[in-house]
């Protein structure tokens, strides 16, 4: 079954064939520092709640909580491994901010997440990713050595891992994402005003018309904020749902409504 060869902070790659359920599968941790630096590559602070999918023995949501402040929630199908993780966070005296369930990844509810941490098969991750889409923009997402295939991280890490068991490099690569606004579309303002996005993950094309005057910008989205550039023109904006506030350098501030057709209501 593919969900019993999952990577996590603490399972690694499998050292055997793909097991059934119920059957052990051997894991191999991932060091501490690879642990570390993957929270701190994700800016987790104590007012985030980390989710770690597939979470071994719970050392992600551990250090979370004990290192940084933030609360936390463990995704494990291995019961022992749930187990133990529950009496390592009592042992650290963090029990009370976090939470390890026994359960399958794929039906976790993630809408609480501000951080989600994995280290899991490719196939995996892809199979995750529409879910991941649909956080909350703004939502981080770190990944140990496997990425999410045409959504290029944000931001790439190689940390070095000397006590790392597989592979003859002892690194490990750690991917960050934030997870991207809905921006595409017709978007209308006053006075025939139309922003018009294409999008690809946090890229971004743009024409933006306003009056007789059209731009042609590109830009990125970090979130829910927008940045736009063009030859001779820059919008800056943020995404809040179905309005999008531009807050100038090159046109006065005003707040734009994503159009339900192919035309704003009037042109």
């Amino acid at each position: 079954m593919i969900r019993r060869l999952i990577f996590t902070a603490a399972l690694a790659l499998p050292l055997c064939a793909p097991a059934q359920s119920g059957e052990e599968v051997p894991f191999i941790t991932t060091p501490d520092n690879v642990t570390l630096a993957m929270l701190q590559l994700a800016g987790v602070g104590p007012q985030d709640h980390v989710i770690d999918l597939g979470s071994g023995d719970g050392r992600i949501v551990i250090t979370a909580a004990r290192r940084f402040g933030a609360r936390g929630l463990g995704v494990e199908i291995v019961p022992d491994l749930v187990a133990r993780s529950r009496a390592a966070a009592a042992r650290a005296g963090v029990a009370d901010r976090t939470e390890f369930r026994e359960q399958d990844l794929f039906k976790t509810d993630l809408g609480a997440a501000t951080v989600v941490t994995m280290y899991l098969l490719p196939e995996v991750n892809l199979q995750l990713r529409p879910a991941l889409l649909q956080l909350k923009p703004g939502t981080r997402i770190v990944s140990h050595d496997w990425d999410l295939g045409d959504w290029a991280p944000d931001e790439t890490l190689t940390v070095d891992a000397p006590d790392k068991t597989i592979g003859l490099e002892k690194k490990s690569r750690l991917h960050r994402w934030v997870v991207p606004a809905r921006a595409d579309g017709l978007w209308c303002g006053a006075a025939g005003t139309q922003l018009r996005i294409s999008q690809q993950y946090q890229g971004v094309q743009a024409s933006w018309q306003r009056g007789s005057r059209q731009w042609a910008l590109q830009g990125r989205l970090d979130g829910a904020d927008l940045r736009l550039l063009g030859a001779t023109a820059t919008l800056q904006a943020r995404v809040d749902g179905e309005r999008l506030h531009i807050a100038a350098p090159a046109v006065d501030a005003m707040t734009l409504a994503r159009a339900g057709g192919e035309r704003c209501p009037g042109a």
